[in-house]
């Protein structure tokens, strides 16, 4: 009758080992990577190499696009020259015919006195628009020295159209230097009435209409030099 019971603890003791065994198994194996200088000194250079594309990438795309607002500020001076040209020729013929009237009124002391008549000036009769017709532009020449265009053009292209905007300025002047004359009280006595038509004639032809011819030319050559270079 004992034999069973001994049989019994016998078969627990078989079966511990394989227990052991079976958790054993059960855990899984650690790998590791062994890697030498080669491997580290390669992915060194492929990051470096990567960083300097795209400095070089990056320092292309810059360039290309300076270049391109370049031009863009360089077609606007173009267009900007051949639009004031165009109202400079208006402008000129204008005050050519303003010349006339005050020459006009100088031959013919009844026309100069309806010109000042009871201390006012009548500006209307001898310039009909007002001392300026045409509308001369400077946005696109301020904005391209703003940009530094002038390291993208030569050194005559740059004296040439910082000529036709001086030009320019000097004939807007003449609206102020008119006005001064205008506005003073001796212009309105009518001892002074020839004086201050001469004045106004002489204004006129000063600082606007014996500039014009040259400045038909710079225009011209300008907008030839520009568009060459766009």
């Amino acid at each position: 009758m004992q034999d069973p019971i001994i049989k019994k603890e016998t078969d627990k003791t078989d079966q511990f080992p394989q227990q052991i065994s079976e958790k054993g198994n059960s855990n899984k194996p650690e790998v590791i990577i062994i890697r030498n200088w080669k491997e580290y000194l390669g992915e060194s250079l492929l990051i470096v190499f990567s960083v300097g594309l795209a400095l070089i990438l990056t320092e292309l795309i810059n360039k290309e696009n300076e270049k391109r607002q370049i031009r863009e500020l360089i077609s606007n001076v173009h267009e900007e020259l051949i639009h004031n040209k165009n109202e400079e020729i208006k402008q000129y013929n204008y005050h050519l015919g303003v010349l006339k009237n005050i020459d006009s009124a100088l031959d013919h002391s009844a026309f100069a006195n309806q010109v000042i008549n009871n201390n006012e000036f009548h500006i209307e009769l001898i310039a009909p628009h007002g001392v300026l017709y045409g509308d001369l532009e400077d946005v696109a020449w301020q904005l391209a020295k703003s940009h530094n265009i002038s390291s993208s053009l030569d050194i005559q292209t740059l004296s040439l159209l910082t000529s036709i905007y001086n030009d320019q300025q000097k004939i807007i002047k003449v609206e102020d230097e008119i006005g001064k004359i205008i506005l003073s009280p001796d212009s309105r006595k009518p001892q002074n009435i020839r004086l201050t038509l001469l004045l106004i004639r002489d204004n006129y032809r000063g600082w606007a209409t014996y500039r014009v011819p040259d400045l038909m030319e710079k225009y011209q050559a300008a907008i030839n030099k520009l568009s060459s270079i766009n």
